[in-house]
C-alpha cells in the first residue's frame, strides 16, 4: 500500500470503528449495570430473581441480534453498507438514551421494566446490523495479505466499549457528592441514568463522522456493474453451498468465540461481584486492568492470522478456555474465600442502628460488622432484621450482604487471572472478522455473515451470564457449575471447527 492507499484506510477504520464502539457501549452499559437496574425496575423483595430479570432483559437484547442480522444484513446488500450502519447507529443511540429516561418500577409498575424491555430489543435489532456492516466495510477497503490486521481494529471496538462503559459508571458514581457514601447512593437512585444519557452525545459525534463516509469500493463497483443481490436472503440461505459455509461459520467458529468471549468478560465480572461478593468498584476496575492488558492482543493475534491462518488461532483459543476455565474460577474463589485467611479480632467493628418503621411499633434493626484480615482484606457484613414487636414476639426475617475489598495482592492476582481469560478472548475474536468476511461472496456478505455471527454471539455467547447465573442458584451447593454451559458449547465448536474448517489466510475473496 502507497501513503495515501495507508491514510485512506486509517480514515475508513477510524470512522468505523468510533461508531462500532459507541454502539458496543450504549449496548454494554445496561450489563455493566445489571444489578443496579434490578433495583430500579423490578420490584425489591427479591433480590435474586430481580437480577435474574435484569440478567434476561440483557440476554434478550443479545437473542434478537439474529432478526437484526437478516434485516439490515438485507439492507445493506441491497442499498450498501454505509445508510444502513448509520441508521442502525441512530437505532441503538436513541434506544440507549431512552432507557435513561424511563421512570422506575415504583413510579410506572410492570409498564417500567416492559418499555425497558422494548428498548433493549431495539438496541439487540441495531446491534444485529451494526457489526456485519462495519467489518465487511473495512475488509472490503483492506488489502487481502493485511486483512486479518485491518480488520482487527473494528475487534476492539466490543471490548473497549465495554472497557470506556465501566469506566464512564465509574467516574459519575464517584463525582455526584463530595461524600463517597452519598455519592454512592445518588447513583444507585439517579445517577445510573447518566451513562445512558452521555450516549446522545457520542452518537450525534459519530453519525457526523459516518455522514462524510464513502461507499466500500467492492460493493460500488458491484453496483455500478448491476451485479448485486436481488434478493440476499434467498441467496444466502436459499443456495445449499452457501447455507452449508453459514451454518460451518455457525457451528465450527462463533458459537464458541461467542461463549468464549461472555465467559472472559461478562461472566467473569458478575462471578466476581454476585459470587465472590467482590466490592462494586474492584470488581469493575478489575476488568478494566485487565482488559486494558489484553487489547492489544486482539491486534496480535489477527495479524499472525494472516501469516498462519485463522483456523488454528481460535481452535487454540477455545481449547485453553475449555481445560483452564475451571481451574481460574476456582482461583478466584479461593482467593477470595475469607475462611481461608487470619482476622485481627481486635479490629472488628459492630454497629447497631434500630429506627421505627413507618410509625409503628415495627422496627428496623441494622447490624453493621466490619472485619479486617492479616493480609489486608476488609469485609463490611450489613445484617438487617425486621422485628415484628405488635405480635409479642420478636420474628426476625434477616437479609444480610456482604462487601469484601480486596488485598492488594490478591486485587492484582485476580486481574492477572481474569485477563487470561480475555487473552483468550483475542485469540478467538481477534481473526474472526476477516474469517467470516472470506467465507462469503461480495454480493451476500452482509447478510451471510451476520447471521452465524450474531447466532453464535447474541445467542449462544449472550446467554452466558444467565444461564450461568441461573446454574448457581440451582445448584447453590458449587459455585463454578455455571461454568459448564460454556464448556460444553466451546468443546462442541471446536471439534466441529478443527474436523471441518479450513485454515484461510488471507484469500481472495470472491465477488
Amino acid at each position: 500500500m502507497n501513503n495515501s492507499e495507508t491514510k485512506g484506510i486509517w480514515k475508513v477504520i477510524g470512522a468505523s470503528s468510533l461508531g462500532t464502539l459507541i454502539e458496543w457501549y450504549d449496548f454494554y452499559i445496561f450489563g455493566s449495570l445489571a444489578t443496579v437496574i434490578a433495583s430500579q425496575f423490578f420490584p425489591k423483595g427479591n433480590p435474586t430473581a430481580a437480577l435474574l430479570s435484569t440478567l434476561a432483559t440483557f440476554a434478550a437484547g443479545f437473542i434478537v441480534r439474529p432478526f437484526g442480522a437478516l434485516v439490515f444484513g438485507r439492507l445493506g446488500d441491497l442499498v450498501g453498507r454505509k445508510y444502513t450502519f448509520l441508521l442502525t447507529l441512530i437505532l441503538m443511540g436513541g434506544s440507549t438514551f431512552a432507557i435513561g429516561l424511563i421512570p422506575n418500577y415504583e413510579s410506572w409498575g410492570f409498564a417500567a421494566p416492559l418499555i425497558v424491555l422494548l428498548l433493549r430489543l431495539i438496541q439487540g435489532l441495531a446491534l444485529g446490523g451494526e457489526y456485519g456492516g462495519a467489518a465487511t466495510y473495512v475488509a472490503e477497503h483492506a488489502p487481502a495479505n493485511r486483512r486479518g490486521y485491518f480488520t482487527s481494529w473494528i475487534q476492539t471496538t466490543a471490548t473497549l466499549g465495554l472497557f470506556i462503559s465501566l469506566g464512564v459508571i465509574l467516574l459519575v458514581r464517584h463525582s455526584l457528592d463530595s461524600d463517597p457514601e452519598k455519592s454512592i447512593a445518588k447513583f444507585n437512585d439517579w445517577g445510573w441514568r447518566i451513562p445512558f444519557l452521555v450516549s446522545l452525545l457520542l452518537v450525534i459525534i459519530s453519525i457526523y463522522i459516518r455522514l462524510k463516509m464513502k461507499e466500500s469500493p467492492m460493493y460500488a463497483k458491484l453496483k455500478t456493474e448491476g451485479k448485486t443481490s436481488i434478493n440476499p436472503l434467498k441467496e444466502s440461505f436459499g443456495h445449499k453451498a452457501n447455507l452449508k459455509m453459514v451454518l460451518l461459520a455457525l457451528f465450527g467458529a462463533t458459537m464458541g468465540q461467542g461463549v468464549v468471549w461472555y465467559t472472559g468478560q461478562f461472566y467473569a465480572q458478575s462471578f466476581i461481584e454476585t459470587v465472590c461478593k467482590v466490592d462494586f468498584d474492584q470488581s469493575r476496575t478489575i476488568l478494566i486492568w485487565a482488559i486494558l492488558f489484553a487489547t492489544p492482543f486482539f491486534v496480535v493475534f489477527a495479524s499472525l492470522s494472516d501469516k498462519i491462518g485463522r483456523k488454528w488461532i481460535m481452535m487454540l483459543g477455545m481449547a485453553l478456555a475449555v481445560f483452564t476455565y475451571n481451574y481460574l474460577f476456582t482461583n478466584i474463589l479461593t482467593t477470595t474465600d475469607a475462611t481461608t485467611k487470619t482476622e485481627l479480632n481486635d479490629k472488628r467493628a459492630i454497629t447497631t442502628k434500630i429506627s421505627l418503621i413507618n410509625n409503628t411499633t415495627d422496627t428496623l434493626r441494622k447490624v453493621v460488622t466490619k472485619k479486617m484480615y492479616e493480609d489486608g482484606m476488609k469485609i463490611t457484613e450489613t445484617k438487617i432484621d425486621t422485628l415484628y414487636a405488635a405480635q409479642g414476639k420478636k420474628t426476625i426475617k434477616p437479609a444480610v450482604t456482604i462487601l469484601k475489598v480486596l488485598s492488594n495482592g490478591d486485587y492484582w492476582k485476580i486481574v492477572f487471572l481474569v485477563w487470561i481469560m480475555i487473552v483468550y478472548v483475542t485469540m478467538v475474536y481477534g481473526p474472526i472478522a476477516a474469517f467470516l468476511v472470506e467465507m462469503f461472496p461480495t454480493k451476500i456478505r452482509y447478510t451471510s455473515m451476520s447471521l452465524p455471527y450474531h447466532i453464535g454471539n447474541g445467542v449462544f455467547g449472550g446467554l452466558t451470564p444467565f444461564i450461568a447465573t441461573l446454574l448457581t442458584t440451582i445448584y447453590a451447593d458449587n459455585k463454578t457449575v455455571g461454568l459448564m454451559y460454556p464448556i460444553i458449547i466451546a468443546t462442541l465448536c471446536m471439534i466441529i471447527g478443527a474436523i471441518y474448517i479450513s485454515n484461510k489466510k488471507h484469500e481472495d475473496v470472491t465477488v
